[in-house]
């Protein structure tokens, strides 16, 4: 395993290692405690304490810590020169430069090179002595500097890493709609064309057909073969939606409708459209797609060959849909209501709205009205 991964895993346990050297020479220094020199002690292990939780939270903890353990640390270096003492020091400039700013650490760092000029002048060390630690202080500092650059270094690699593989998926993702979106086009330009084209012809054969007196099973044929390809033109364009990932507008899907009401039956069906269309939410435009719907098959079932007139018309108030069959004479008014469109009356009250069918001047009207 890489070894910067491993020691990256074990850090905390590599934290609470090196907090050890402060914690310890503390410890030594018990047996020869002062009342004074304990007081500092104390202080000094207390503030080291957040060492151990790092980084340590409020930002302003650590920077605080460090700043009382180097003048603690350095005060019992002054104190009791001899001894395991100096490591604290050592140790406390390491985490000044690692986790402190620049300035921050370098004000650690001249501290306790303060407390090493202390020591030369009251002749507690000589100047090899001296210069040995101060440039010991250089080298802690160098190493706590290096390995604060190499957690940034990691922390950039990690950074770069997620980048490239957010551009990666991003890139993918772009790839994949860019192919969906070609199978959408070639399903829209080749197959529905196809289809709607297959569809025309079988109507056209079938009214030859019908002119000509042919056999009634070879008109079934016929139809149900018209049939089939008026809902395959259907499928194809609901796939090519989902492919686009694009909504069907709803009045075109309405007009869909109409279109394979006009291949089914031969008579006309007309949509009109009034005020500004307007994306419609899904319940709402199931609703009128499934009114709508109902409608035209009660008008094949009840009047067939009849021509149907929709009229869709969009308002601030809302939605409405009308959609009209003309027989050619006053329908009977019906006993009760069917239960496709009782179920649409359901579904309209549940968003709010209102469904009315009844008689009109030459057919039958069901009119759906739902709100904003």
């Amino acid at each position: 395993m890489n070894p910067d991964i491993l020691r990256d895993r074990f850090s905390p346990v590599l934290e609470s290692l090196r907090w050890l050297f402060v914690a310890l020479p503390l410890a030594g220094m018990v047996p020869a405690l002062t009342p004074v020199t304990g007081a500092v002690a104390a202080a000094a292990f207390l503030s080291s304490l957040p060492l151990l939780w790092l980084p340590a939270w409020p930002p302003w903890v650590l920077p605080v810590s460090l700043t009382v353990l180097a003048a603690s640390s350095g005060t019992l270096w002054v104190l009791q020169p001899h001894g395991l003492t100096s490591v604290v020091p050592f140790t406390t400039v390491f985490y000044a430069a690692r986790f402190l700013t620049a300035r921050a650490g370098l004000g650690v760092a001249v501290s306790v090179i303060a407390m090493l000029v202390v020591l030369y002048v009251r002749d507690e060390t000589n100047i090899h002595s001296a210069l040995l630690n101060v440039t010991m202080v250089g080298v802690v500092m160098l190493l706590g500097l290096n390995r604060r650059s190499r957690a940034e270094r990691m922390e950039q690699t990690e950074l770069a890493l997620a980048r490239a593989r957010t551009a990666a998926e991003e890139h993918a993702l772009a790839a994949a709609l860019a192919e969906r979106a070609r199978i959408a086009r070639d399903l829209h330009d080749v197959l529905a064309h196809s289809l709607s084209g297959l569809a025309l012809n079988l109507q056209g054969a079938r009214l030859m057909l019908l002119r000509d007196g042919a056999n009634p099973e070879v008109l079934a044929q016929i139809e149900r073969a018209q049939r089939l390809a008026s809902d395959g033109l259907t499928e194809a364009r609901r796939a090519v939606a989902a492919l686009r990932e694009d909504p069907v507008p709803l009045e075109r899907a309405i007009a869909d409708l109409l279109t394979g009401y006009r291949l089914d039956s031969g008579a006309a069906a007309e949509l009109t459209v009034q005020g500004s269309p307007r994306p419609v939410g899904a319940a709402p435009a199931t609703t009128v797609l499934r009114t709508v719907q109902e409608a035209l098959s009660n008008t094949r079932k009840h009047a067939p060959g009849a021509s149907v007139h929709v009229a869709l018309s969009f308002s601030e108030d809302g939605i409405e849909v009308t959609v009209t069959d003309h027989q050619g004479r006053a329908p009977a008014p019906a006993d009760t209501a069917g239960y496709g469109l009782r179920g649409m009356a359901e579904r309209a009250d549940l968003l709010g709205g209102r469904l009315s069918t009844g008689p009109g001047e030459d057919g039958w009207r069901v009119r759906l009205a739902l709100p904003a």
